[in-house]
């Protein structure tokens, strides 16, 4: 006797492997989104409207001392948020990509 599925059965399948799909597409849309925030950047610096990235980073780093660094993230209205672990707690320090100024902190 020939298996058959039920329509039930077909539907959680084809959700399953739906799931599945998105999973592994989700990495690449993330990337895609992480590629437009590093272009948009680079255009601001490029046209003169914020500092380069080293430089603010390095202004960051000597706010933050002997915490870790994990990684930036480019904000609307040229600004950098820059994502530290210090003393075992995540800190966010937004950078004001013109000046170079910290803007803001949280834990």
């Amino acid at each position: 006797m020939p298996f058959t599925m039920s329509m039930p059965g077909k539907l959680l399948i084809g959700g399953f492997f739906a799931g599945l799909f998105l999973t592994a597409v989700s990495p690449q849309a993330d990337a895609l989104g992480r590629r437009d925030e590093q272009d948009e950047a680079r255009r601001a610096m490029l046209d003169g409207q914020i500092m380069p990235f080293s430089i603010l980073k390095r202004r960051a780093d000597a706010a933050m001392g002997d915490a870790t660094y994990l990684g930036p993230e480019f904000l609307p209205n040229n600004r950098y948020r820059l994502k530290y672990v210090k003393d075992g707690q995540v800190v966010w320090i937004d950078v004001d990509g013109r000046t170079g100024d910290i803007i803001g902190r949280a834990r």
